[in-house]
């Protein structure tokens, strides 16, 4: 467990902690230290683990769920955030199971230029990540109309709004509080691959 703030261990929690904490453990059974941040509040704890998996693991989601971890990946990268980066960053590249089409796309992103490996509705959405992550006073409603002249519908819109809206607070809550991934394992399927 590593933050620049008192994080709190399993055996020491009260039981509204322990309970916030077994909402959030991963499917290896830990928690990672970016839930485990929260440990002094359970209550944006749970808020935490149930605005994540609504943005990123909800099943109606329609987006490719690897286009959803490359996007926050992007976002991660703009925000200079190596804990989500190095988690979701990852999970993309599992999900995208190429190692070729997954380098290409790491080193475009790196370099901030998508396009040279996207085009499409796919280049429309990591542009529309973009301006929103860093710009996000200038965003209007045309921002929105390239999306759909792109092939997007307003629920894809939505979920894509949705992961980018989540990594903007999270990359923010863990680098403010200077969270890193030790002792978490990295990637959401590191133990359940095998």
């Amino acid at each position: 467990m590593s933050a620049w703030i008192r994080m709190i261990a399993d055996d020491e929690a009260d039981d509204e902690l322990r309970a916030a904490l077994d909402l959030a453990r991963t499917p290896h059974g830990t928690v990672d230290n970016v839930m485990r941040v929260h440990s002094l509040r359970p209550s944006t704890l749970r808020g935490h683990v149930t605005l994540y998996r609504a943005a990123l693991h909800d099943e109606a989601n329609r987006l490719p769920a690897w286009l959803q971890e490359t996007i926050s990946s992007w976002v991660s990268i703009l925000n200079d955030c190596p804990y989500s980066l190095a988690n979701h960053w990852q999970n993309a590249r599992h999900l995208i199971a190429d190692e070729a089409r997954a380098d290409a796309i790491e080193d475009a992103l790196h370099n901030r230029q998508p396009q040279r490996v996207f085009d499409g509705a796919e280049l429309a959405l990591l542009r529309y990540a973009e301006k929103l992550t860093l710009r996000p006073g200038a965003m209007e409603e045309g921002d929105v109309t390239a999306l759909r002249d792109a092939g997007l519908d307003d629920e894809r819109i939505l979920e894509a709004n949705q992961v980018i809206c989540y990594f903007n607070y999270v990359n923010r809550c863990l680098n403010g509080l200077g969270v890193t991934t030790d002792g978490d394992v990295v990637g959401y399927y590191a133990a359940t691959d095998g």
